[in-house]
């Protein structure tokens, strides 16, 4: 009894989950019932606004070529009159003539015959008739005016339902992603004159491949592109790929989205580890300021089970690059003394980064460049042979010198406001550019035994820095122009 109940309960379930099931289903059926109704409704009255635009333009088209028509004709008519008035009026003059001649002939008086001929042969000579061109000025033929609607007929025979436009294909071997900015370009299957514009789509991704169901950024969407290609420009790359999709539209539907494709976005990455940082810089993010009282510190905790090791920084919860790895030593002290430096949280051990800073040209003193993992506490950028830099000094006299192992180096160039870094860690160059310019500023050639990290200095003023950028194609191409030449900065190496 009891597995029978058992067993009629678990019917009684299926029964109402399925019941629920249908009455769901029924529900649908009924919202498509309606759903229909509504968009039959509307492409009927877009049908008719259709139809009645196409009326309207050829009522217009119909009353301007009948206005012509009508012009025409008047014109015509004007001079046609005004040519038979100017011929009757002759005609009636030559006719006076005339008589006039019979009249004379006729007469049998001698002595007025001979002045009486003389007038008549003036007022002959003179007389329209014979100043009149017997020419029509204008023709009766109206030909020209007429016209043959064949080919628009069928034009308008031909005219059918939209269709929903063909899928794109995005052209991967064409696709080109330089200077932090990537051109995208596809393909139709076949020439679709309806096309009105595409619709691109693109996201961030730190995954290869199709996209997953839940992704950490969402799909960004350039619409409005009338040709079968665009390009982004001021890209940051912050993640290792971008994925991007496009759909062709017309006037009434758009088409399906294209296969996603994922192109590889290269950049360099880091932030600044607030860890090291000098007591009185303030760090947030990727911006450091003075501060004289010692700044807002950001306070590290301690945990059995982690350390402030620069591997736990925001910065490496994102995509890690082959050539990258956490930086610093585990829970290294703060820089400090005169040493007013922070360092980035990721080393370099391979291949070509590139990354910027923007500072303030009115710091008393200002450095920028690269530092081995083991710099002390307490050293200067460019004062030891762990750390090589660009130096701002704004201190009694303004001068900007090129440090290496407590050597320097002034520099003969104008200081910009903006400087871009480039290290090639396995050629060994470590070069400064205006990166408004991409003039070459200075260049360090040594052999980098171990990996290295962005360093960064400032007294008295501000700086911020541009991550996420690739190696400008004027910085590598100067670059392969330099590397078949001796370095003149071998004295600093």
């Amino acid at each position: 009894m009891g597995d029978q109940k058992e067993s009629l309960r678990k019917i009684t379930t299926t029964l109402a989950l399925k019941n629920e099931e249908i009455q769901n289903f029924i529900c649908s059926i009924k919202q498509s019932l309606d759903n229909l109704e509504t968009n039959s409704n509307r492409v009927q009255e877009d049908l008719e606004s259709e139809f009645n635009s196409l009326h309207s333009v050829l009522d217009e088209l119909k009353e301007g070529m009948v206005t012509r028509i009508k012009q025409e004709k008047a014109s015509r008519t004007y001079e046609l009159q005004s040519q038979q008035t100017s011929c009757s009026k002759a005609l009636e003059s030559s006719e006076e003539l005339l008589e006039l001649a019979n009249q004379t002939l006729c007469s049998s008086e001698e002595d007025g015959f001979t002045q009486a001929a003389k007038d008549i042969k003036d007022s002959v000579t003179m007389a329209p008739a014979f100043r009149l061109s017997l020419k029509a000025k204008a023709s009766d033929n109206m030909s020209h005016m007429m016209v043959d609607f064949t080919q628009e007929r069928e034009l308008l025979q031909a005219i059918k339902f939209l269709p929903v436009p063909a899928t794109p294909e995005i052209q991967t071997s064409e696709c080109q992603v330089c200077d932090n900015t990537v051109t995208v370009v596809w393909t139709l299957p076949e020439p679709d004159t309806k096309i009105d514009h595409y619709v691109l789509e693109h996201r961030r991704t730190n995954h290869e491949g199709p996209p997953r169901v839940r992704e950490d950024y969402p799909w960004m969407v350039v619409e409005g592109i009338h040709e079968r290609e665009h390009t982004l420009t001021g890209l940051r790359f912050d993640t290792r790929y971008i994925t991007f999709r496009v759909k062709a539209c017309n006037k009434a539907v758009a088409g399906e989205f294209s296969e996603p494709v994922t192109l590889e976005t290269h950049a360099f990455m880091f932030k600044l580890d607030a860890g090291s940082a000098h007591q009185n810089l303030k760090v947030e993010d990727l911006s450091v300021e003075w501060d004289s009282c010692g700044g807002k510190v950001q306070e590290i905790r301690k945990d059995k089970n982690r350390t402030n090791s620069p591997m736990h920084s925001p910065a490496r919860t994102a995509m890690m690059s082959p050539k990258r790895a956490p930086t610093a030593r585990v829970g290294r002290d703060r820089f400090t003394a005169e040493s007013y430096t922070v360092l980035g949280d990721t080393m370099i051990d391979a291949g070509q980064q590139y990354w910027e800073v923007r500072f303030d040209k009115e710091s008393k003193a200002f450095a920028v460049g690269l530092a081995l993992r083991n710099l002390g506490r307490f050293d200067q950028l460019g004062k030891s042979n762990a750390s090589w830099c660009i130096h701002l000094n704004n201190w009694l006299q303004q001068s900007l010198t090129a440090k290496h192992n407590n050597k320097a180096r002034t520099l003969d160039c104008p200081i910009p406001d903006r400087i871009g870094v480039y290290c090639n860690y396995d050629e060994g160059a470590l070069s400064f550019y205006n990166a408004r310019t991409k003039l070459l500023m200075h260049t360090f050639r040594t052999k980098f035994q171990q990996p290295v990290i962005p360093a960064f200095m400032v007294w008295n003023g501000t700086f911020s820095v541009q991550t996420g950028l690739q190696v400008p194609s004027a910085v590598q191409s100067g670059q392969r122009k330099n590397s078949g030449t001796s370095s003149s900065n071998a004295s600093l190496t």
